[in-house]
């Protein structure tokens, strides 16, 4: 059972992180489901559908979808897979990697003009530190 200070420290810490995603998500061009999949193939590579809906944890039908979307705005293509016939692998573009690496940095870009704009020296040097420790709790 968590201490009184844990579980307001918990409660406290999750509304911030909240808001902050949804600011951060703010500066978004590529709807997120988009950007994950864009995210998972510039990490992972070449992915069969099915494997890309296993790895967001959605239906194939609703990645056949997403991919679909990607596909039509150039940012991945289908190739043959290379030892199944009856597959085939999306891929990055390169205007996807494009877009992607744009997206990030939009995002950092802003949370850094942020970080300086509205934090003291003192409290950016606590910020740096925390995100280690949010980092563990996130793995736990």
């Amino acid at each position: 059972m968590p201490t009184p200070e844990s579980a307001a420290t918990a409660a406290e810490l999750r509304t911030a992180m909240g808001k902050l995603t949804r600011r951060v998500k703010h500066e978004d061009r590529i709807p997120l489901g988009q950007i994950a999949v864009l995210g998972v193939l510039d990490r992972d590579g070449a992915m069969t559908t099915s494997d890309l809906a296993a790895d967001q944890r959605v239906r194939p039908q609703s990645m056949a979808r997403v991919v679909g979307l990607l596909m039509e705005q150039g940012l991945i293509t289908r190739r043959a897979h290379p030892t199944d016939g009856r597959k085939s692998l999306a891929e990055l573009t390169d205007a996807g990697r494009a877009a992607l690496e744009a997206e990030r940095g939009r995002r950092a870009g802003w949370l850094a003009q942020a970080i300086e704009a509205e934090l003291t020296d003192e409290e950016q040097a606590v910020l740096a530190r925390s995100a280690v420790l949010l980092e563990r709790l996130a793995t736990h």
